[in-house]
């Protein structure tokens, strides 16, 4: 299996709604960067009466080209992906716009407790305050004009991570879960890799025929996509057990090894994946730590 087809083809149309399928509209705030691309899609399902799904950041460029795109229809219910603040803040003005009820798995929560000593070095991103209005289970359906959408939940890049599927049209909205420009930054302790692990193999088995994520265009094949996206994760992994094998005992030389053709400035993320990753292994038994895993941490294999 080959690595991951990934497509940066992609025109964000700051400002304005596009079509992306039927009776669905995707607006993308400009709020570019290495981890959101051109920025967050918000998309727009729905006729008469619609839901909006990832609102996007406190922007106020977005929050009127949203409207514009509203077009006065009523928004009866807001659905947030995840709790990070490139996809939820922007939910509270719009509610209060609006009248809609938000929708999302539930507060923020990290996927494990902090470590003695340990800081989360992505509590800035998180919106810790968003309450959703309905906590959505999984395989919970909510319905409006001529739209239905129903709960998978894919926890992994963040714990209360959720896609959202368009009943009878094999759609997936994926949030940051399956993206076609990049693979989902899993980083602890907000995100964990057994988790993400099986959120893929949930999506692996819906074979849907189009993925509608949170960043970048549409993924246009998902069923060899998600095993690419599966055959390049344990390819990683099989990466670090290399180089543990080979005496790198520390994220740190794990990371200048195997994310060689890697931007420097982007190590610190690539150190939380391995990171991630470490943490898998460790708790499946296939390798050791000389205490808490941490990026400070040494490892060896068992």
């Amino acid at each position: 299996m080959e690595s991951p087809a990934f497509d940066l083809a992609f025109e964000p149309a700051y400002g304005r709604a596009v079509p992306v399928a039927q009776g669905v509209e995707r607006i993308t705030a400009e709020n570019p960067g290495p981890f959101t691309f051109f920025g967050t899609n918000s998309y727009i399902v729905g006729g008469a009466s619609v839901a909006v799904i990832d609102p996007g950041p406190e922007d106020e460029a977005h929050f009127q080209a949203l409207m514009a795109a509203l077009g006065g229809r009523e928004v009866t219910h807001i659905f947030v992906s995840h709790t990070h603040r490139d996809h939820s803040p922007l939910s509270r003005r719009l509610q209060a716009a609006t009248g809609a009820v938000t929708v999302g798995q539930g507060p923020h929560r990290p996927a494990r407790p902090l470590r003695a000593g340990e800081i989360n070095p992505f509590s800035e991103s998180s919106d810790v305050e968003f309450v959703p209005d309905l906590a959505i289970g999984d395989g919970e359906t909510i319905a409006g004009d001529g739209w239905a959408l129903t709960a998978v939940l894919t926890p992994g890049h963040t714990a209360n991570h959720a896609a959202f599927a368009l009943e009878g049209r094999d759609i997936l909205f994926s949030g940051d879960h399956v993206m076609a420009w990049s693979t989902s930054i899993v980083a602890p302790p907000d995100g964990a890799m057994a988790d993400y692990m099986a959120s893929l193999e949930r999506l692996i088995a819906r074979e849907d025929r189009l993925l509608l994520p949170g960043h970048g265009g549409p993924v246009m094949e998902p069923a060899s996509f998600l095993l690419a996206l599966k055959a390049h994760r344990l390819k990683r992994e099989q990466a670090i057990l290399t180089r543990i094998r080979a005496g790198d005992h520390r994220i740190a030389e794990m990371v200048k090894a195997i994310y060689s053709d890697t931007d420097p400035k982007l190590y610190g993320a690539a150190a939380l994946s391995v990171l991630a990753h470490i943490e898998d292994l460790l708790e499946r038994g296939e390798i050791a730590a000389d205490g808490p895993p941490s990026l400070a941490a040494t490892y060896r294999l068992l």
